[in-house]
């Protein structure tokens, strides 16, 4: 009866984990070995036959026939007159095979040994399913949101496998029920006290770029490659892509008709506004392209510094910088320069009046903070909200309305 429950025990395991039958038997014999090694001193003359499809094993010990009084060694040798009473033709010299019967152990050391099974499975399933995500880091994952925490979200895979969701890998305006679908990609796979951690991402640049290789054929089979994805998870995103058939528009490719490819990927990012941008080697060119929809006037950059300095016409800075300064941040982010927006001299604005002109009201060093952003006269300055201020510059809000206060005085 102990061995079917021992068997049993295993044969859940089998069912539910899916481990294949070679390390099944490897971990039963080495159970059994680790038993027999702590009862009699050694395991190395027991044979141990295990039958996985019957459910049920042996164990036989071997040993030598030897004349009564002259044992030397109890494990590996028997007395003649032990091994008659198991067969009448034994000899000494003679190789005695008998059966161990499990049940002699006591209970004690069969609930030990089913135990010991039960954590050797365990553990080599905890294995196989780090193994097993270890080769799917960069791929997208589909599982069922199985908890809500604060902190992160609990999900099941179609295995019954848990993955972590954390917060600061959700995209802000996420919110998941439980029972919800849910789609990631796996970022990071670690073990931690013996448990794989599996870690999903939402946020990550890695899962934009796998949900466009989903919806664009092009991108999937190689005939379009992505040069570079950055994003503001939720907000923004910026997309270089490059094809290598002079036939395809990359961009239209990734676009699709009326915009049916890219707008299943907006509605899984949560409406996140997405710019794809042909990519050139060019940079001046891939700059004015990262700035769109501004349309830029002239272009200056300074290699050793990584700068780029643009001008446009007044009118046009407000798209360059976008909202909360997001288009000029990604666009710098795109192209590895850091760029400084700057108003053409003349034209409309010419009651405007320079910054530099307010040197006795305004500090020097938040002037500076005003002008690295593109801010290099008062209108321009008035042409942007508080809240724009605040976000763009390092200036405290209530410096920013002091500085808007100046401003406005001047023109009143």
């Amino acid at each position: 009866m102990e061995n079917v429950n021992l068997i049993d025990t295993f044969s859940e395991f089998k069912e539910l984990k899916n481990i294949d039958r070679p390390t099944m038997m490897s971990v039963l014999e080495d159970v059994f070995r680790s038993m027999l090694q702590k009862r009699y001193g050694s395991a190395d003359n027991f044979d141990i036959i295990v039958n996985i499809d019957k459910g049920d094993f042996e164990i036989w010990r071997n040993r030598v026939v030897v004349e009564d009084g002259e044992i030397t060694d109890p494990i590996t040798q028997i007395p003649l007159s032990k091994a008659k009473e198991i067969d009448e033709d034994y000899e000494v010299g003679e190789d005695v095979s008998d059966e161990v019967k499990f049940l002699d152990f006591g209970r004690r050391a069969i609930l030990s040994l089913r135990q010991n099974l039960t954590a050797r499975i365990l553990d080599l399933e905890k294995n196989n399913i780090y193994i097993k995500y270890k080769d799917r880091i960069g791929e997208i994952v589909t599982g069922e949101v199985y908890q809500v925490w604060k902190r992160e979200i609990l999900v099941l895979d179609d295995d019954g496998n848990e993955l972590i969701l954390p917060k600061s890998e959700q995209i802000p305006s996420d919110h998941f029920r439980k029972g919800d679908s849910i789609r990631a990609v796996v970022i990071k796979v670690e073990m931690r006290n013996n448990t794989p951690f599996i870690i999903l991402s939402r946020t990550s640049p890695v899962f934009l770029e796998r949900l466009f290789e989903l919806e664009v054929p092009e991108i999937f089979d190689g005939l379009i490659t992505i040069k570079k994805i950055v994003r503001v998870p939720g907000e923004r995103a910026k997309v270089a892509v490059e094809s290598y058939d002079e036939r395809i528009d990359p961009v239209g490719a990734c676009v699709g008709m009326k915009g049916s490819r890219i707008h299943g990927i907006v509605r899984e990012l949560r409406n996140e506004n997405i710019d794809v941008i042909n990519f050139t080697s060019n940079n001046q060119l891939f700059i004015q392209r990262a700035l769109s929809p501004a349309k830029i006037t002239s272009i200056k950059l300074i290699e050793e510094s990584k700068r780029a300095q643009i001008y446009l016409k007044p009118d046009e800075v407000s798209l360059a910088i976008g909202k909360g300064g997001l288009n000029i941040k990604l666009a710098s982010q795109l192209t590895g320069y850091e760029i400084d927006v700057y108003r053409e001299p003349g034209g409309e604005d010419e009651e405007d009046v320079n910054l530099e002109e307010f040197s006795d009201e305004i500090e020097s060093w938040i002037i500076d903070e005003l002008k690295a952003i593109g801010c290099d006269t008062a209108r321009s300055v008035l042409n942007l909200t508080i809240n724009d201020l605040v976000k763009r510059t390092d200036l405290e809000e209530e410096t920013v309305r002091e500085v808007v206060n100046i401003l406005k005085a001047e023109f009143e």
